[in-house]
Formats: structure tokens, C-alpha cells, sequence
């Protein structure tokens, strides 16, 4: 198949079947520096698009024969790019899959590109710093993305949106990788309200030479991001502990941040999660699910 990938199991939304829409090379208005694709000048207009047809009739053979949880629109590079993208949602919805699309944010603030996203069931646009010297230093956009219009975008595109919006930041070592980053980040996320925000770091050989950082320093990190679920994938042992909270203290932790059923099971201690079961049989904590991941929050 050309333009289908997997089934895959995601550790962010379960088991995915891809659509990209670049199969052939890499086509993107960013060229991030954590990039697992091979550098490549930023591009802002998608040349020789595929048959919006052509697309369709193999995920269509595909639905039939794999079982999966998620249908992925993504890209070497950025699928809201193509330019027949609102056509190929369209298309897409006649299967009644649940529709995820992974953007970078570049062109959010766009109201064609707005019209077409709000029809998908679960959006993932990607959001590594609101400080624009940071911006352009990790994600090296084309000269005519600003960061302001992406930030004004995603603002203005969850007031439209009625699905899943999920915010990725990810983290360089050296770079974004500072409190003060997270402190401004905090800052943009109340004024977007996503329902989810994942945090994660390099896990993949990366385009240029630059690092990820620990597990544990995600999570010391996400401690400045409020009143958020937030997700951090991993495939690694979790070090980062929180530990000997009172009933009252871990509820009103649970106000501030939920837990995901991850964070339940890997960073409180046996003495935590005791007090978590109580908090679950006296009915004070909320199930959410959000893009397949479950999140437990204290009821205000």
C-alpha cells in the first residue's frame, strides 16, 4: 500500500491506522531540529498533491481489513498542506472511523484549514514554545509562520471546535527545557483549555544533534502546567515519586492536575495509591477519557 502505514500501536491514542500524505518525500513548513526525517528546506505549498480518490479507495480496502482503533492523517511532514485536505475528510467520515489528525500548528490560523480540522474527532497540534526566539530555534519555520498566529489560531480554533484537542509540547535538552518555558506555556494552555496536553522528548534519532531529556524531568516540568490533564508518554522506568500525600493533599492535587491511569500505577507510592483507591470508592474522583487515555480529576 502507498499511502497506508500499520496498524500501529500507539502509546497515545491505541492502535492507529496512517494515512500520510507524503509518502514519496518529505513535504513541510518547519524543519525541526528533533525531527526523525532527514533536514529539508521548509516548503509552504504542497507540490504534485495525490488523487484524493486515489487516497480514499486504500484506506477504504484498509478499514475492511484491519481492526484498529483510530484512523491517523499525518505526513512526511505537514498534512495541512495538502490541498485537498477538507475534501479528503469528507471522504474519510463516510467510513465512521474515529478521525485523529497530528499537525504542527502552522497553519491553525487559518479559517479554510479551521473549517476543515473541526470536523475530525480528535486534533493533536503541536506547541513546543511560546517564546518566539525558542520557537524558531527548535522548530525552524518557514520566514512567513509567526508564532503569534499559531498561538491567536489554536485560541480561536478551540471556540469552534467541539472534539478532542490535544496540545504536544516536546522537550529539547538545553532548549525548552527550563521552568520559566513551562511557566509561559501555562500561561497560553488556560487561555487555549485543551482536553489533554502531552509532554514528551526525543525518543527517535533525530534529524540534527540535539537531545531529549529523562522521564523524571518531563514530569518535574509538567509541575508548572495547571489545571490540565496532561499525558507523558514513556517507555522507560519512572523514577519521579509522589509520596505520603494526606487524603486532603492528594485531592487537592487531583484539582490542580489529573492523573492519568499511567501516573496512578507508576509515580505515587503504596501509600498514595491506598489513599487514591479510598478517594475512588467514596465517588470524589471523576473518570475522562481523552483521546483514548483515561484520566481520574477530583470533583470541584
Amino acid at each position: 500500500m502507498k499511502y497506508i502505514f500499520g496498524p500501529v500501536a500507539s502509546r497515545r491514542f491505541g492502535m492507529s491506522l496512517g494515512i500520510d500524505l507524503s509518502p514519496d518525500k518529505k513535504r513541510c513548513n518547519f524543519d525541526c531540529i528533533y525531527c526523525e526525517l532527514e533536514p529539508a528546506k521548509p516548503i509552504e505549498f504542497y507540490d504534485n498533491p495525490p488523487n484524493v480518490d486515489e487516497i480514499f479507495e486504500e484506506v477504504k480496502k484498509a478499514v475492511d481489513e484491519f481492526n484498529f482503533d483510530v484512523l491517523t492523517i499525518t505526513s512526511n511532514g505537514e498534512p495541512t498542506l495538502y490541498p485537498y485536505l477538507d475534501e479528503l475528510i469528507d471522504k474519510l467520515k463516510t467510513l465512521n472511523k474515529k478521525l485523529l489528525i497530528l499537525s504542527n500548528s502552522s497553519t491553525i490560523d487559518q479559517k479554510n484549514i479551521q473549517n476543515a480540522l473541526k470536523k475530525l474527532d480528535i486534533v493533536k497540534l503541536s506547541l513546543d514554545s511560546v517564546n518566539e526566539k525558542t520557537f524558531k530555534k527548535i522548530d525552524r519555520p518557514s520566514k512567513n509562520i509567526s508564532l503569534k498566529n499559531i498561538i491567536n489560531g489554536i485560541i480561536e480554533f478551540r471556540k469552534i471546535y467541539k472534539g478532542e484537542l490535544i496540545i504536544e509540547i516536546l522537550v529539547v535538552k538545553g532548549i525548552n527545557d527550563k521552568e520559566d518555558e513551562f511557566e509561559a506555556l501555562n500561561e497560553v494552555l488556560a487561555k487555549i483549555k485543551p482536553d489533554r496536553v502531552d509532554i514528551s522528548t526525543i525518543d527517535r534519532p533525530p534529524a540534527y544533534n540535539v537531545e531529549g531529556v529523562s522521564i523524571d524531568r518531563l514530569f518535574e516540568l509538567a509541575e508548572n502546567i495547571k489545571n490540565q490533564n496532561i499525558f507523558i508518554p514513556t517507555r522507560e522506568k519512572i523514577n519521579y515519586k509522589i509520596e505520603n500525600l494526606t487524603k486532603e493533599e492528594l485531592l487537592n492535587t487531583l484539582k490542580k492536575r489529573p492523573f492519568s491511569e499511567s501516573d496512578v500505577k507508576n509515580i505515587l507510592d503504596e501509600h498514595t495509591q491506598k489513599i487514591f483507591n479510598d478517594l475512588i470508592k467514596e465517588n470524589l474522583l471523576e473518570e475522562v477519557w481523552v483521546g483514548g487515555i483515561k484520566f481520574y480529576k477530583a470533583y470541584i
